[in-house]
């Protein structure tokens, strides 16, 4: 008990092993189909899908036991469902890069990420961000959660006519649907693990559905995949030019906004937040990421970012770095048991991704919605999070959005020279990134 104190950040009088280590099966579980759609985007590019299966695993298990022993924090870290997609389809496929040269790129944005955090860089931008767009930053992630989670089990579908619509009634959507009130009813009966034993019930029932899918020849257990194919593959050949330094901008300006407004919304979901707005030991948990990000580019993954699928063990009661500590030992464990973690579907976890944002939801109370100039640009930050897919679009909109407007109104004493810079930076961007 005195080394969950000390390492882990262990509060008897908080929590309780057994809740903690509930919340953090109710992470893994929810982020585990990274595990399965990591391997399956990076191999587009030729890279051997069974070394980024086992890189994966690593690098995840890598930065989330460092976060659990640094930070003490209850959040895991994984490759960026965003940032892989840039990774193969817009690296490597639209703009000609090899996926080894690629790898070049996610290494020396791991390292500049490394001097970000060591300089203090990134936790001035975190304190710089105003307590209404916070909130708002919390109550669109939980928005942007819960999207995911109707996309995943395909109730909500791409629309010709309307960009996106209500899906069929298939046996995938049936699943989430299934899942989603399963989540529902056990959340609203108090049962503890209620999330956990959704997605569990869910991938069972999946089986005569035909969802959850077990190959012929199936075992639950394999030994884990070389990683000699990926391990350290850099090729800096053409790395000093002109399109890699947009590149590379381009990349650290999304990770710097996935991560920190994952860290304010996920913080707030765990009361640690101080009255001056500060979030104890964030400098860490973005240290640990950064070093995810350099080691993971080494295993032969894409960059590490802090997970929203962490709020689905928070809202278990994961409230100190044994929720992390958990998560990290169950990718550990995932190398040798892949064959079962591949199984659960992704409707299988909707159910706990829809409730997430409804329990995130109710920041939106704290924010000032009769001050037009502080409700305006939360709105905006909500709302572009979702319809852009983009945690960071939608914090770099609201950051612009809330500076436009205080200037307009010539209240200037509302900022501050960070978000002023900021501000210019995502302009730049936006016309020539």
């Amino acid at each position: 008990m005195n080394f969950l104190q000390k390492a882990l950040g262990f509060d008897p009088n908080v929590t309780t092993t057994r809740t903690e280590i509930i919340a953090g099966a109710t992470t893994f579980l929810t982020m585990s189909y990274i595990l399965a759609v990591n391997p399956t985007i990076l191999a587009t590019t030729g890279m051997d899908k069974g070394a980024l299966f086992t890189a994966t695993a690593l690098a995840s298990a890598i930065a989330t036991l460092l976060l659990a022993f640094m930070a003490r924090l209850p959040f895991a870290q994984a490759p960026s469902m965003g940032l892989n997609a840039f990774f193969a389809f817009t690296l490597c496929q639209a703009m000609h890069y090899t996926w080894q040269q690629s790898l070049a790129i996610m290494f020396v944005e791991g390292v500049i990420f490394l001097l970000l955090t060591f300089l203090n860089v990134r936790e001035m931008i975190l304190n710089s961000i105003p307590k209404n767009l916070r909130y708002a930053i919390s109550a669109g992630i939980g928005m942007f959660i819960a999207f995911i989670g109707l996309k995943n089990a395909e109730i909500i579908v791409p629309k010709e006519g309307t960009f996106v619509g209500l899906g069929d009634f298939t046996p995938m959507s049936i699943l989430g649907i299934i899942a989603i009130l399963l989540s529902g009813v056990l959340m609203a009966r108090r049962v503890k693990g209620a999330l956990f034993y959704s997605i569990i019930i869910a991938t069972i029932i999946g089986i005569p559905m035909g969802v959850t899918q077990t190959p012929t020849g199936w075992l639950p257990v394999a030994a884990p995949h070389s990683l000699e194919p990926t391990f350290c593959q850099f090729d800096f050949n053409g790395f000093f030019s002109y399109d890699t330094l947009l590149v590379l901008i381009s990349l650290l300006i999304v990770n710097i906004f996935d991560t920190v407004g994952t860290l304010v919304g996920l913080a707030e979901k765990t009361g640690v937040v101080k009255s001056d707005g500060t979030i104890p030991h964030v400098k860490e948990a973005m240290m640990s990421d950064a070093i995810g990000t350099t080691a993971g580019a080494m295993l032969g993954s894409s960059t590490i970012t802090t997970y929203i699928e962490s709020a689905s063990g928070i809202a278990e009661g994961g409230r100190t770095g044994v929720t992390s500590f958990v998560v990290g030992l169950f990718f550990i464990i995932a190398l040798f048991f892949s064959p079962i973690f591949m199984l659960i579907p992704a409707a299988a976890t909707s159910g706990a991704l829809v409730l997430v944002g409804v329990l995130m939801l109710d920041s939106i109370k704290n924010i000032d919605l009769g001050n037009v100039s502080e409700a305006f640009p939360a709105f905006i930050t909500m709302i572009t999070m979702v319809l852009c897919y983009s945690i960071a679009d939608g914090i770099c909109l609201g950051i612009l959005s809330y500076v436009i407007l205080k200037l307009c109104l010539g209240k200037w004493r509302d900022l501050n020279w960070t978000l002023a810079i900021l501000s210019v930076i995502f302009i730049l961007n936006f016309v020539f990134g």
